[in-house]
């Protein structure tokens, strides 16, 4: 009996398993949009032409986004041109196929839920390349592969997946940049002070850069002591008091004024710095605030600007020598969880590589640190604000300007020391 069982489960196993897709999803959308154009519009800001599961299916839609954009009329006759003619699809030639498409169209209102069906399917197809990736890759790791550097890549495209349901990467179309440059002209021009980037609240500064641009790298340097943990505080503080949230046609929300703040704080606890701020924002001395020598007065001054401080988007990871592969997957799953604007670090000296090359030189190790930070901040879209020490040969010199001082090591371009 029980042999018998056992050769039954295994008739009924699959010995495969095809990937999750819904051509008919995919036939009655395309018969939409060939039908009435404007199906196009509902679901174009979603869903592209890789969501399909059908290569001729993707072929379809691209030809027709193309020819819409274009303010031309894309029905059955005036695509079949640009398709395949010797492609058959079963019996039939694509010009029939797209006949067919027409004839069983679906109207324009359930146009938007099957493309829905669509993205959905092929982001479940994305999540099972990336677990059959996981696996292949902890059965078959090399040696030098730590499980933490596989923990951190699966976490990395599964946020891509997250924010885009497909993976960036490849070429982008010259259009698709200039439609980008000027939604982001747009932006300025509405937004108060018409900057294109997030304000940090210090008119001059913001007047010369034009505010914090996303994907941009900015380093502050300075010797300690004179005032970069107070210029970066001041900078988050000033961006998170503002943010007004403005929800998207997706739901989700995007920031309107203001941002949300990524603290690392790699030299001070998340106490210090608290205590930092409110110093700051209170004009009330920290020394005075540790000792308790403060008034009445000065203690009701705290008490409404920490209040006022506990509803602001300021999040502050006080790890010390975090590495950039754990402050990137930090704040990959802050801006998951709780949305991510800007990210200060505190400072650069402080973190370590992730390589063990970089860890036998320090100058390859910041070289490291410095070239993911700017690729973190083009990954997420966001400003990164980082501190940096410069180092003492400045007090030797009778100019104390800073100055950038090409590494010794070759092949490293990005990075430079900061004298």
């Amino acid at each position: 009996m029980a042999e018998a069982a056992r050769k039954l489960s295994v008739a009924e196993t699959p010995l495969y398993r095809v990937a999750p897709n819904n051509i008919e999803a995919e036939q009655a959308l395309l018969g939409a949009i060939l039908v009435n154009n404007d199906a196009f519009y509902r679901v174009s800001d979603f869903l592209k032409s890789a969501h399909f599961f059908e290569p001729l299916h993707r072929k379809i839609f691209d030809v027709s986004a193309e020819l819409i954009r274009m303010g031309k009329m894309a029905n059955p006759v005036t695509i079949k041109t640009f398709l395949p003619a010797d492609e058959k699809v079963g019996d039939m030639t694509v010009a029939h196929y797209l006949a067919r498409l027409a004839a069983e169209a679906v109207t324009v209102i359930n146009a938007a839920d099957y493309g829905r069906a669509i993205y959905d399917l092929a982001t479940r197809r994305a999540l099972i390349t990336v677990g059959e990736d996981m696996v292949n890759i902890a059965y078959d790791a090399p040696v030098d592969m730590a499980p933490a550097e596989q923990i951190e890549d699966a976490e990395r495209r599964l946020f891509e997946l997250a924010e885009t349901g497909r993976y960036d990467g490849g070429f982008e179309s010259f259009t698709d940049a200039v439609k980008t440059a000027v939604d982001m002209a747009n932006a300025a021009f509405m937004r108060d002070g018409h900057l294109s980037g997030i304000a940090t609240g210090m008119r001059d500064l913001d007047r010369k850069m034009g505010g914090l641009q996303p994907s941009d790298l900015v380093i502050i340097a300075g010797r300690p002591g004179m005032g970069k943990t107070s210029l970066a505080t001041n900078i988050a503080f000033n961006i998170a008091s503002v943010y007004e949230p403005a929800q998207q046609a997706d739901g989700s929300f995007k920031a309107r004024n203001g941002g949300v703040i990524g603290f690392f704080s790699l030299e001070m606890s998340s106490e210090q710095l608290a205590t930092r701020i409110i110093s700051e924002q209170t004009e009330i001395p920290s020394s005075k605030i540790r000792r308790g020598e403060i008034t009445e007065a000065d203690f009701e001054k705290l008490v409404a600007c920490s209040q006022m401080m506990q509803k602001i988007p300021l999040f502050i990871d006080q790890t010390g020598g975090i590495s950039i592969a754990q402050l990137a997957a930090r704040a990959r799953r802050l801006k998951r969880q709780r949305g991510l604007d800007v990210i200060v670090i505190d400072y650069i000296q402080l973190m370590t590589g992730s390589s063990k090359r970089g860890a036998e030189n320090r100058v390859q190790e910041i070289t490291e640190i410095t070239t993911g930070l700017k690729a973190l901040g083009k990954e997420l879209g966001v400003p990164v604000v980082a501190l940096s020490q410069l180092s003492r040969q400045v007090e030797s010199r009778d100019d104390k300007r800073p100055q950038l001082r090409m590494p010794t090591s070759c092949c490293s371009s990005t990075a430079r020391n900061t004298t």
